[in-house]
């Protein structure tokens, strides 16, 4: 990565890009000089470090913001990796397979990456136009997730599978699993509560994160 330049403010002032909400993405590709890269390979815990790691170096590690209508003020540089069993990454590919609990079913799935996610958001907002009461979005990621269904690849045959024979309590599991290989940034605010205890929550990202003037 590089430091940001007057160029990349250009980027993040471009109406364009911020009506269309790929901004951040338009600001990160101009930031990794990685020749050859895939941007839409990235893992989404990836694309997060990168996130903040170009706040850091961009603006500092200190961000404030507002929780509750009580302002605090975050040190970026001590956000922590999450909590995962890593033992289960190692020799590993973006693949990984899980016997669903419920069934006698084994799937494999991988973790999604930022072009997954453009393609799960274009299904969904296909999907709206069809039937806007309609929104597959469980299924939808799911769909994109899972790779193969007791061997079978075929994407017909895994939508068919996530459709038709996938009990909730088995994507109920498999979400979890993938959360315990899946790695991120812990992105945690910690805020005071009114019985003197303290809390955990998602850490806001504001129009303050890359645009702290505003």
């Amino acid at each position: 990565m590089k430091y940001m330049t007057a160029k990349e403010e250009d980027i993040l002032t471009n109406q364009n890009f911020i009506k269309r909400g790929i901004v951040i993405d338009k600001l990160l590709q101009s930031l990794i000089i990685t020749e050859g890269f895939n941007y839409d390979d990235l893992l989404i815990g990836d694309k997060n470090a990168i996130m903040i790691a170009a706040r850091i170096l961009s603006y500092g590690k200190d961000y404030t913001v507002t929780y509750a209508k009580e302002e605090h003020t975050v040190d970026l540089s001590t956000l922590e990796n999450k909590d995962i069993d890593y033992s289960l990454l190692e020799g590993k590919t973006n693949e990984f397979a899980f016997k669903l609990p419920h069934t006698d079913n084994t799937i494999t799935f991988k973790i999604l990456t930022h072009g997954d996610e453009k393609n799960i958001d274009r299904e969904i907002e296909g999907l709206k136009k069809i039937n806007k009461d309609n929104v597959a979005e469980v299924t939808t990621r799911l769909k994109y997730m899972i790779t193969s269904v007791n061997g079978i690849t075929d994407k017909k045959d895994v939508r068919e599978f996530v459709d038709k024979y996938l009990l909730a309590k088995d994507a109920r599991a498999l979400r979890e699993y993938y959360n315990q290989v899946s790695p991120d940034i812990e992105m945690l605010l910690t805020v005071d509560q009114e019985d003197g205890g303290q809390e955990d929550v998602d850490l806001p990202i504001t129009i303050n994160f890359f645009w702290p003037d505003a």
